[in-house]
């Protein structure tokens, strides 16, 4: 049973980073196209009727203010940073999908690369979104680590999950 629990925790973590890094994508694009102007106007707009209940919702100020202290040149870093950050993470998801076994150590490369900058990040500007981002890909790495042990491609992982959820019979090989 922990073995089924964990290997549906390992394909949601999966679902959820190919999620992740289309959001990631979607918002690089969006950087790329938009001035930091057109992007405070927009969370004005999106933040206004919300700040006119509460001047004080903290997510909402919190998001006016980081969109006010981009530049130009952080809004390149940052386009550039989703744009690569969504690449890998979208590759992975499907690497794994389609791919065999090699492929694990491909990803669990990229996700421990991106847990080290995490980390460096998390020394440098702490923040809850982070620790919880950071969280969340030390699962997905441990999860993909264990995936690679057993042996077992995603696709294999992702029939016998199925089946369990489902309550099929397994077939004996």
């Amino acid at each position: 049973m922990r073995e089924r629990v964990m290997d549906l925790v390992f394909l949601i973590g999966v679902a959820l980073k190919g999620i992740d890094g289309l959001i990631e994508l979607v918002g690089a694009i969006v950087l790329l196209v938009t001035t930091p102007g057109q992007l405070l106007h927009v969370a004005q707009r999106l933040t206004a009727h919300e700040l006119a209940q509460d001047p004080n919702d903290f997510v909402a100020n919190a998001l006016l203010h980081s969109i006010k202290q981009l530049g130009s040149g952080t809004v390149v870093f940052l386009a550039v940073y989703l744009l690569l950050h969504g690449v890998v993470k979208l590759a992975i998801v499907v690497a794994l999908m389609l791919g065999t076994r090699r492929v694990y150590p491909w990803a669990i490369a990229a996700i421990g690369a991106f847990l080290v900058y995490q980390v460096y990040e998390l020394f440098v500007s702490p923040s809850i979104g982070l620790v919880l981002l950071t969280v969340f890909d030390l699962i997905i790495l441990l999860l993909t680590w264990r995936e690679w042990r057993r042996g077992r491609p995603l696709r294999q992982t992702w029939h016998s999950t199925l089946d369990w959820l489902l309550r099929r019979p397994q077939p004996q090989h």
